[in-house]
């Protein structure tokens, strides 16, 4: 009989309608969409899947139990009926590696890891009829609780480092961008193969290597390890296939991307975040100061996440740098700008109201993203980039 799976992916707040497309696509039935998180069902590639190709999510947590819990005794009773050795095998760790509460009677996170592993390690002995202290020096199963109005979800954690560690970003700058957010930037405009595509503030270059990865279709996991690929209970072969058929799906479209910045130390470990992303010959990496950027091309897009007020520090001079990017859009009308930033008042010094904004976060930090559609030739209004997955 086939395995199924019902899965929880974790997401910034404001990416769940990206990360749901993701989901649909890689044909998971969706169960449950939350703030920050979506509650899917897979087949038994489900978890190798869903941690190979999801853009936008932070992990993929495989549920094991949902019930209510407003006492201690209920958590560790209810934890505690869970047939735990359905899950771990024998000798294999199980840190409770992360609780949080939301408007929940229960509020100690540091209290409730501590019961819920208690309750764990009973559960086992008993399943595996061990009297002593149950042996833990094998695979890693890291466990996650979360309370929200005082139900209790406990789920096992099968990503490892969260997904936005793809694997190519070794080094970044100040304030840097989450590989997850880039992609989510990416999907959300309206840019396609046909067009250039520009970051004026390239940086580490994650924006690019992001958009470069999608268009050719390389999973954001390839180049990445996983927990669950060392769990007996779901095999290497399983991830071997999925990693196979990732490779096989890459593409080799003609595309065009460019980076600026001003910083030379920056744009040499962008070169070598793209090489490691397998992406190199599709960017082009210049030095160069905003202001001296200009465009030949008639339809064109830019998508850009622009120093604010937490990285520059003073409110004229970032003023100034918008005041300067509206005035190249207005040089440039016909291309779509899209720009990320937390500073709320962005369109007064830009000059101009956005066509769409969105609000998301870049880990904690709330950010806007202003975009202005003029490219007219592009006729939807925000459409995600398909991926053929």
């Amino acid at each position: 009989m086939k395995k199924s799976y019902t899965l929880i992916s974790p997401c910034f707040f404001g990416m769940e309608k990206m990360l749901a497309r993701e989901i649909k696509d890689l044909g998971f039935e969706i169960i449950k969409t939350e703030d920050g998180r979506i509650t899917y069902k897979t087949g038994e590639d489900g978890i190798a899947k869903a941690n190979m190709w999801l853009r936008c999510a932070e992990r993929v947590h495989l549920k094991v139990a949902e019930f209510e819990a407003k006492t201690f005794d209920e958590l560790f009773e209810n934890t505690k009926r869970i047939n735990w050795s359905r899950y771990i095998p024998y000798g294999a760790q199980f840190p409770v590696s992360k609780a949080s509460s939301i408007k929940s009677k229960l509020y100690s996170t540091t209290d409730i890891q501590a019961i819920v592993k208690k309750a764990i390690v009973d559960s086992l002995k008993k399943s595996y009829m061990e009297s002593g202290m149950l042996k833990e020096d094998k695979e890693k199963y890291p466990i996650y609780v979360f309370l929200h109005k005082d139900k209790v979800t406990i789920s096992i954690d099968t990503t490892g480092d969260a997904l936005h560690k793809r694997g190519y970003r070794e080094e970044a700058g100040i304030a840097p961008l989450k590989e997850t957010l880039a992609a989510a930037l990416v999907l959300i405009s309206r840019w396609k193969e046909d067009y250039t595509l520009v970051d004026p503030f390239c940086g580490s270059g994650t924006i690019l290597i992001e958009a470069a990865m999608i268009m050719q279709n390389i999973a954001p996991g390839l180049f990445r390890n996983f927990v669950a690929e060392t769990w007996p209970t779901i095999g290497p072969d399983v991830f071997e296939q999925v990693k196979e058929g990732a490779e096989r799906s890459i593409k080799n479209k003609d595309i065009k991307l460019i980076g600026y910045d001003i910083d030379g130390r920056m744009l040499k470990i962008a070169r070598s975040n793209s090489q490691k992303a397998g992406v190199a010959k599709y960017i082009e990496f210049q030095k160069r100061d905003f202001k001296q950027f200009s465009g030949n091309e008639k339809n064109a897009f830019i998508i850009t996440n622009p120093p604010y007020g937490e990285r520059l520090g003073e409110k004229k001079e970032v003023e100034e740098l918008y005041k300067y990017l509206g005035m190249n859009k207005r040089k440039l009308d016909t291309w779509d700008f899209n720009i990320l930033t937390s500073y709320e008042g962005f369109e007064n010094p830009f000059g101009r109201k956005a066509t769409k904004n969105r609000k998301l976060y870049n880990g904690k930090l709330k950010c806007y993203y202003y975009q202005y559609f003029d490219n007219e030739k592009i006729k939807n209004h925000g459409d995600m980039v398909v991926n053929h997955i």
